[in-house]
């Protein structure tokens, strides 16, 4: 295993990543320049680039750690025994508390449009993640768990609509945590979306 490559004392990848991630968020992809990157950091750019060959690296690394998160809280929900409508519930659940715990990275993925080859790339990943929502939807419905007058992809972006609010106005530490936050979509969610039993 290779040890990670160190820049100056205090600025490795990862606390690049954070300084870079917030930039993003705060003036737009493209309105960030390696330049403001390091005045921000009191760095050279050259110190940059001995941790990332380019920008668009740093941007990748930015919506993969999202993107990472949430795939694998779907592989654990795949991964259940039980009904859809209970691993869906998981699957809610455990984006939420990937959002709350990779907030910058969740806000500027969501934020991607498709301007540059890692967008297009973070896009399709994010429909391939929609997909295997709407897919537990529909497992949900024909169970009889979920009411069938609406259409699952409909659902699937309705529940996943008021998961991705969250980037605007959630702050950890900040009134409730993650947890309480999780629960309260899913009551909200699944309370409306279940049939009567």
């Amino acid at each position: 295993m290779t040890a990670p490559r160190r820049g100056r004392p205090g600025y490795d990848l990862e606390s690049l990543l954070q300084v870079a991630v917030k930039l993003f968020n705060e003036r737009g992809y493209d309105g960030t320049s390696m330049e403001d990157l390091s005045r921000k950091l009191g760095i050279t750019k050259s110190a940059i680039y001995h941790h990332v060959p380019s920008k668009e690296e740093l941007l990748r690394l930015s919506v993969d750690r999202a993107l990472d998160g949430l795939f694998a809280v779907a592989a654990e929900a795949t991964e259940l025994d039980g009904r859809a409508v209970d691993r869906l519930e998981h699957l809610v659940r455990g984006s939420v508390l990937v959002l709350a715990d990779r907030l910058p990275f969740v806000t500027l993925l969501l934020r991607v449009r498709g301007n540059t080859k890692v967008e297009r790339a973070a896009l399709a990943r994010r429909r391939e993640f929609d997909l295997l929502v709407t897919d537990l939807v529909k497992q949900a419905e024909t169970e009889g768990d979920i009411r069938p007058d609406v259409d699952p992809a409909v659902t699937a972006r309705l529940i996943f609509g008021m998961v991705n609010s969250l980037i605007e106005w959630y702050r950890p530490r900040r009134g409730s945590s993650a947890t309480e936050v999780a629960d309260a979509v899913c009551k909200v969610a699944f309370e409306g979306l279940r049939t009567e039993t």
